[in-house]
Order: structure tokens, then C-alpha cells, then sequence
């Protein structure tokens, strides 16, 4: 079962992206912002499979939070969806540069975002297959 590290700093939106992941197979594990998705990801023994993360959050935004990710060669293969209001061309740029594998701007058909999920996972997985 694919897993998913969801963050964001609103309750209710973490509490829509998990609900919507689950009743598509995913196991969800939450975050609230960027510093604690990092300290997640630094104890967590199992990786998840992808994190959809927002940009605007408190101590540590959502392009810095992938910027970080990135660098860390231990998380640098997870997938990432950013997920957030911010769907200016310039902000888009922001996240695809610092290394998103999809964009999906608030508010979201719950069906996309799984299945753009489900193709971020299925992207990642056949380029580890590839030699």
C-alpha cells in the first residue's frame, strides 16, 4: 500500500487530502508544516512513497521544505505534490525549480489529486526500475 506524508498547516485541508488518499488505498501520515515534515522524515524508518506539501506554512515554507528534501540524498527520490493557493506562473516556477514532481492549486478536484499522486508514485517507481 502506497504511503503518503501529507503538510499543511490547516487542519481541515490535511484532514480532506487524508481522507480522499485513504478511501483510494493510501496509508497517511500528517505533518504541519515544513520543519515537521523534515523531523518526520529524519526518525521515520519507512519512508513514504510521496508528500504533498503546501507553500505557505509557518517556521518553514513549502518551496524551502522541497529544497530540503531534495538535498538530502536519504529523501531526494520521494515524490512530491505541492498542493496550495499560490497558482501565480512565478510561484509554479518556484516549485517545479526546486524540484516538484506536480502542482495542483487549491481547490482541487479530489480526484485529480489522487490520481496525480498515483502517476508521482508510478513516475518514481519506474525510474528506480531504469537503469
Amino acid at each position: 500500500m502506497p504511503r503518503v506524508l501529507v503538510v499543511d498547516d490547516t487542519a481541515s485541508i490535511r484532514y480532506l487530502i487524508r481522507t480522499n488518499l485513504e478511501l483510494a488505498g493510501f496509508e497517511v501520515d500528517e505533518a504541519v508544516d515544513g520543519t515537521d515534515c523534515l523531523e518526520f522524515l529524519g526518525r521515520a524508518t519507512d519512508l513514504p512513497d510521496a508528500i504533498t506539501v503546501d507553500v505557505m506554512m509557518p517556521r518553514l515554507d513549502g518551496v524551502a521544505t522541497v529544497t530540503a528534501v531534495r538535498a538530502n540524498p536519504r529523501t531526494q527520490d520521494i515524490a512530491i505534490v505541492m498542493v496550495t493557493t499560490q497558482g501565480h506562473p512565478a510561484d509554479i516556477q518556484r516549485g517545479l525549480a526546486a524540484g516538484v514532481d506536480a502542482y495542483i492549486t487549491k481547490p482541487f478536484d479530489p480526484d485529480s489529486l489522487v490520481q496525480t499522486v498515483r502517476e508521482v508514485i508510478d513516475r518514481e517507481r519506474h525510474a528506480e526500475e531504469s537503469p
